[in-house]
């Protein structure tokens, strides 16, 4: 761990489960702070706004603003305004992350399928309805290309694990014969994204994640070290099938400190 300047940390399943603190994270991102070292947390929750998430993080106690928080709608906004221009976007997404898409053309939910030009795929709720997902289906069908903030299969809550995006986003490119450009968590460009934000190469980089592959070997694949934590989506027998492994497997994010000497 000897020249890490820099860490890039994970929220849901790492710091907090339904937002509430995991035992150890407060105090670990304490001494991180302390220590000096430039974080940035990466989520592909799209629920809530940066300002959102830094509100109930300052809640559970974590010394974090919204300008340590890099989200998958921002870059998707950053995303959609640099490769899609002035397109007309139909969003179907849980939660509302408008304040995050600035500058990125929204089409109201009655207006017809026809006046959008990109289907935006956010994360799954109760919108991801038949009538919504067929929808999306007949755009496609009709030429709108498909952007999706992540492909996360499921996530963590306090209830047990739930269906995410990519459970429905399979089906939906297999139906439409398309595939979706994925702008978060795991795609090289939202690493990136992070690394300009914190100004450090990804060889000073670390990445904490729950997920192997969204986080960790995605990481890895970019040049950044790769910490696995054994809390919130993390299965067993995903570590052992996996194509990669992990630079290091931690019980909790409470043990990085100890991980990269602070303690």
């Amino acid at each position: 761990m000897d020249g890490i300047g820099a860490v890039l940390i994970d929220i849901d399943g790492v710091l907090t489960v339904s937002w509430r603190s995991l035992p150890g994270a407060v105090r670990a991102m304490e001494r991180l702070r302390a220590a000096g070292l430039p974080l940035a947390l990466v989520t592909n929750t799209t629920s809530r706004t940066r300002a959102g998430i830094a509100g109930k993080l300052a809640d559970e106690g974590f010394p974090v603003g919204p300008e340590d928080i890099l989200t998958a709608p921002a870059v998707t906004a950053r995303y959609l305004r640099e490769h899609h221009p002035d397109a007309r976007c139909l969003l179907i997404s849980s939660g509302e992350v408008a304040d995050d898409l600035a500058g990125v053309e929204i089409v109201a939910p009655g207006t017809p399928e026809a006046e959008a030009d990109v289907v935006v795929f956010g994360g799954a709720g109760e919108e991801f309805s038949y009538a919504a997902l067929n929808t999306a289906f007949r755009r496609l069908q009709g030429g709108a290309r498909l952007v999706a903030m992540h492909r996360n299969l499921y996530w963590r809550t306090a209830d047990g694990l739930d269906l995410d995006t990519g459970a429905f986003l399979a089906g939906l490119e297999r139906a439409a014969r398309v595939e979706a450009e994925v702008t978060g968590k795991p795609s090289e460009a939202f690493f990136a994204t992070a690394l300009t934000h914190l100004g450090v190469p990804a060889s000073r980089a670390l990445m904490v994640g729950d997920d192997l592959e969204s986080d960790v070997l995605a990481a890895q694949r970019c040049g950044i070290t790769g910490v696995l934590v054994r809390t919130g989506k993390f299965q067993p027998e995903a570590l052992r099938e996996a194509d990669g492994t992990p630079d290091e497997v931690i019980d909790s994010f409470a043990d990085l400190p100890a991980l990269l000497g602070l303690c």
